[in-house]
């Protein structure tokens, strides 16, 4: 069974596709929705659309068979009118020898102009048949029906109350009909366009136009009476198509060379093949088989031309010839690229080429400039070359020819030239005598010699710098001369030579000079010396070098101080000659060295001074007090209050006790207080222990006058000791004040920055803040506690704090004090 009618085919394929137009076979089901309708059989049942069928069932029917009222009267339609017999006759004869007329027979004005292919139907169906009907019941059908016809003229663009047609001109006249002869197929016999339909349709085509329209739709749904050939069609490339090929396939494809030469086996036919590359495949050609051509069929027809070989043939010729078009393409394009780029490379050659003329001038002049100075530093030469106008040439070279000057070996050219004139230059020298001979030349050399990039000061540059070099070999060894006839104890010349020289020499040439030449006889010297028989001071010959030397000297430092301590053995403190042999060490040796050394040398000897001292109020000697406070500023006030409160007051306390208790003058005993507090100096009366001294003194002169045990009482004695007391407890306050503002003040003035990073946040940090600033040691004491406070250790005293208040450790009990106090009693 065919669906062609339902579906439509293509002309070209004959592939089956739907066709939504509207065909007879629609508009007969709508005229005519009571018609006899096709019942599906077991056999299409089973098959479908691939069931056989008879012709005139050729369309399928959608709905069930309608039972047939057999019991109903029979109906008659109306066929037209009835012919006459013969006529009828002549129509019979001529049905029966009706033959099946052929294409080429029909004449060609009866061929129509187009021919529609829509559903056949049946010629038992009802409907369509000949005779009129009248126009009072025309689309009565609508009233059975869903409205169809209504929307498909609405769809094709009608407007309900105008007319038809594409200018909605509509027609007066029905449209007529014509009646064909016989019983074919539309078109079969003829024309049948009206008189009507001419006029309002003309028809300009002529009959070729006319035939081959119809040949080409005909060949829609009859097949080609040739046997189904087709005009081969033929596919044409051009140069230019096959050159863009290949350059997209060489950038699509890059094939790399080991892939190139990839040996490929090909097993997917009846034979495997051997490829050499994988582009190869991409390329295979249809080889003809060997194998022996198949036996034809009964529908198949023999080829008229075959030849397989020479089709392989030619297809390969073809291939090679498109392959050498590209493969010349891609030769020309590479030609074309090697062209720019050699372009390129002759620009960059005549830059390099100008750029090495340029080289060859320069270094020509610089040749003639150095043949010049060697011409002129032959003997017997005439103009003879001196040393400032060889720096004037190297200037030169250094200025207008700095690259090939910086390229040149600059330590060959400088032993070659310039180190004959400096030795002449510095020939008959005497360093000690003037000792900034030749230090402006040199500092011009060395501008003009020394390596900028020169990183490391040692001897294994000499091979890499001129200027070290010139310095090492022609100015060192008259420095070595000088020094091993040098006299420690004559320092002045040889410091003012090296002062003179410190910003020319190469550092580490300086460093040699100290170390090796200058410290051995420092060294040498200091071990000579003896501080009791030598009349010159060593300070004299050894500070000088401070400067130079610094931290070199602290080798020497020890041997000094225990020549100076065998010294002190047997001295007195009243030889003042000491101290002025000491005093310039105290700011050479470290704090520690230097307290470690009075300690040890000074303070024994004061102390068996003071234990020497009377104290008598009546004829008073002070000379062994003045040799003890004279060294004031030599031990630190620590020490000095350690011997005053060893030596002298319990001696003068027990004075003052023993007076007071012999009716005495208090006016007298007022005068020798104040007396004795003026010997000692602010910073002494400032510490809490010489406070306490003399608050002590005015307490035992308080209770002498207030006890009423006795005799009798000097008038006025109690007010003047009672307002002594004052004064002096006013004194010490004020002077703490003074001394608090001054430490404020010192914090203010140390930046807002600083101060602001370093406030404490407590008591305690405020005394770990004045420890750090007087280099005392602050820290807790492990596991010792005191009523639960912790103990700390502020130098060599124990504290502990308590609500915002210091306790320091008494003989029998912890006294509160105030920091400045604690500070002075820890230095």
């Amino acid at each position: 069974m065919s669906m062609s009618h339902l579906y439509g085919t293509d002309g070209d394929d004959g592939v089956e596709m739907e066709s939504f137009e509207v065909s007879d076979w629609d508009l007969q089901n709508e005229f005519n929705p009571h018609r006899q309708r096709h019942r599906q059989t077991k056999e299409e049942a089973t098959y479908g659309v691939w069931a056989e069928r008879d012709s005139d069932e050729e369309r399928p029917s959608f709905g069930g068979k309608r039972s047939r009222d057999y019991s109903a009267p029979v109906s008659f339609v109306s066929a037209g009118l009835r012919k006459a017999a013969a006529e009828e006759l002549s129509d019979e004869d001529s049905d029966d020898d009706e033959k099946p007329v052929k294409q080429e027979e029909i004449p060609k004005e009866f061929v129509p102009k187009k021919l529609k292919t829509g559903g056949n139907f049946k010629p038992s169906q009802k409907g369509f048949v000949g005779g009129s009907k009248s126009f009072v019941d025309f689309g009565s059908w609508e009233r059975h029906t869903k409205g169809i016809g209504q929307k498909l003229l609405q769809k094709m663009g009608y407007v309900p109350g105008r007319g038809l047609g594409k200018n909605a001109q509509g027609i007066i006249n029905p449209i007529e009909a014509k009646q064909r002869k016989g019983k074919g197929a539309v078109g079969a016999y003829g024309s049948e366009r009206t008189t009507q339909s001419l006029q309002d349709f003309p028809v300009v085509d002529s009959e070729e136009e006319a035939e081959e329209e119809f040949q080409k739709e005909l060949s829609q749904w009859r097949k080609d009476p040739n046997g189904g050939k087709k005009k081969p069609k033929y596919s044409y490339k051009t140069v230019e198509e096959l050159k863009a090929k290949g350059r997209i396939s060489k950038q699509l494809a890059a094939p790399q060379k080991e892939l190139s030469q990839v040996k490929v086996i090909d097993m997917t036919g009846r034979e495997q093949k051997v490829y050499y590359s994988y582009s190869q495949i991409s390329h295979k050609h249809n080889i003809p088989d060997d194998s022996p051509q198949q036996p034809l069929g009964k529908d198949s027809k023999p080829q008229g031309f075959a030849l397989p070989e020479l089709e392989h043939n030619l297809q390969l010729l073809i291939d090679i010839t498109e392959q050498e078009i590209i493969q010349s393409d891609r030769q020309l394009q590479y030609e074309r690229d090697m062209v720019v780029n050699l372009s390129h490379e002759i620009q960059k050659m005549a830059e390099v080429l100008s750029h090495e003329e340029k080289a060859i001038s320069n270094l020509s002049k610089v040749l003639d400039m150095v043949e010049e100075c060697e011409r002129r530093m032959q003997p017997g030469c005439e103009n003879p070359l001196t040393l400032d106008e060889c720096a004037k040439i190297f200037e030169t070279l250094q200025d207008k020819y700095y690259e090939e000057y910086r390229m040149s070996d600059r330590v060959d050219l400088a032993v070659a030239i310039v180190y004959p004139l400096m030795k002449e230059y510095f020939k008959n020298w005497d360093p000690l005598k003037d000792c900034t001979y030749g230090t402006e030349i040199i500092a011009k050399w060395k501008n003009l010699l020394e390596n900028d990039q020169l990183l490391s000061h040692s001897g294994q540059d000499l091979s890499t710098d001129a200027f070290h070099r010139l310095m090492w070999e022609i100015w060192m060894p008259y420095v070595r001369n000088i020094v091993a006839r040098w006299q420690p104890r004559n320092c002045g010349s040889m410091v003012d030579f090296l002062d003179s020289w410190v910003n020319v020499v190469p550092v580490w040439i300086l460093d040699n000079i100290l170390d090796q030449l200058i410290f051995p006889k420092l060294q040498k010297e200091v071990e000579s010396w003896n501080p009791l028989t030598d009349t010159v001071p060593i300070h004299s010959w050894i500070h000088p070098w401070l400067p130079l030397m610094q931290a070199r000297l602290e080798p020497l430092y020890s041997p000094i101080r225990n020549k100076l301590a065998n010294a002190l053995q047997k001295w007195h403190p009243s030889d003042s000659s000491a101290k002025l042999i000491l005093q310039p060490w105290k700011d050479v040796f470290t704090p520690g060295s230097w307290e470690a050394f009075m300690v040890k040398n000074i303070v024994p000897k004061l102390g068996m001074c003071l234990n020497e001292l009377i104290i008598n109020p009546h004829q008073q000697h002070m000379d062994a007090f003045y040799w003890v406070i004279d060294w004031e500023g030599m031990i630190s006030v620590s020490s000095l209050v350690g011997l005053l409160e060893k030596h002298f007051f319990p001696k003068w306390l027990q004075v003052l006790c023993s007076w007071l208790s012999n009716s005495p003058n208090y006016e007298e005993i007022t005068k020798w207080y104040l007396g004795w507090k003026s010997m000692f100096s602010d910073q002494v009366l400032a510490h809490p222990s010489i406070k306490d001294k003399f608050n002590e003194a005015l307490d035992i002169m308080n209770r002498a006058v207030s006890s009423s045990v006795g005799g009798y009482m000097q008038p006025g004695a109690r007010e003047n000791i009672a307002y002594l007391t004052h004064t002096e407890r006013r004194k010490d306050f004020q002077y703490e004040a003074m001394q608090e503002r001054r430490e404020a003040e010192n914090m203010a003035q140390r930046g807002i920055g600083a101060a602001a990073g370093s406030v404490p946040m407590n008591f305690k940090d405020l005394i770990q803040t004045k420890a750090e600033e007087h280099n005392i040691v602050f820290m807790p004491v492990i596991g010792k506690r005191h009523e639960g406070k912790q103990l700390y250790t502020f130098g060599r005293i124990v504290i502990y704090i308590d609500r915002g208040v210091v306790f320091v450790q008494g003989e029998k009990t912890w006294v509160p004090t105030s920091l400045q106090s604690l500070i002075d009693m820890a230095k």
